[in-house]
């Protein structure tokens, strides 16, 4: 288990899904959990700040999309609200504006307001917030 999170930063939801895989019995997993944390192999606030750095500034995510996944990995909402400033607001707005520029270039043949309203919807799916956008680029 040691290795399984030396290799990456790993949150306590994957480690327990891992050691589910071995059928230990439930005092040797508490065991190992119990090592790992104190070890400081297994740390959740540094899992999600890693989260949060990777997902946005290399997949460009944004803050709704990263949420929603830290969520499905049993993050806390106490947590993920206070490792959130792991992305500057400056870089989240530049970002916005990039992909919505080669997004919006990239569609042809559609008229301003069909090639804006898909725009939008792209960077809805990417998750960020519609108000950020608009106040980025106006209503659509």
């Amino acid at each position: 288990m040691v290795n399984y999170c030396v290799y990456q930063d790993r949150c306590h939801a994957e480690v327990e899904q891992k050691m589910r895989e071995f059928l230990l019995i439930d005092e040797a997993k508490e065991e190992i959990m119990l090592y790992l944390m104190k070890e400081n192999y297994l740390n959740e606030e540094r899992f999600t700040r890693s989260y949060i750095r990777g997902k946005f500034y290399i997949k460009h995510w944004g803050k709704t999309k990263i949420k929603i996944h830290l969520k499905q990995k049993q993050i806390s909402d106490k947590l993920i609200s206070i490792c959130f400033d792991e992305i500057h607001e400056d870089d989240y707005e530049k970002t916005i504006r990039k992909i919505y520029q080669d997004y919006y270039d990239k569609q042809s043949g559609l008229k301003d307001y069909q090639r804006k309203a898909k725009t939008i919807k792209y960077l809805i799916s990417r998750g960020f917030e519609y108000e950020k956008i608009i106040d980025n680029f106006g209503a659509a």
